[in-house]
């Protein structure tokens, strides 16, 4: 695959990214080592090997899902540094426009 100021040029566009002249190289030329690591990979004889699904030997464990009994909203409050009668409070994070 070539590597070409156009193609830098529409993958700037896509990502929204800006460069100037020297990032532009520098970003060919990181692309270039990248496409280059690919192909050795493709050129790689692969027949007879199945793909890998997993990394280990290992599987989930799952546990049983059991229904119990949790916290009381009472008791999750209670340790809150900041609470009322219901809710956990707060500081406000979203501003009104008019703020």
């Amino acid at each position: 695959m070539e590597v070409n100021d156009a193609l830098i040029e529409h993958l700037c566009k896509l990502a929204n990214l800006e460069f100037d002249e020297a990032g532009m190289q520098e970003i060919k030329k990181d692309l270039e080592k990248m496409i280059g690591f690919v192909e050795q990979l493709n050129a790689l004889d692969v027949t007879g090997v199945n793909p890998l699904l997993y990394m280990g030997e290992e599987t989930d464990v799952l546990r049983e899902d059991i229904l119990e009994t949790s916290l009381s909203r009472t008791e999750a409050l209670r340790n809150s540094p900041l609470a009322d009668d219901e809710y956990f409070k707060v500081p406000r994070v979203v501003k009104s426009p008019s703020a």
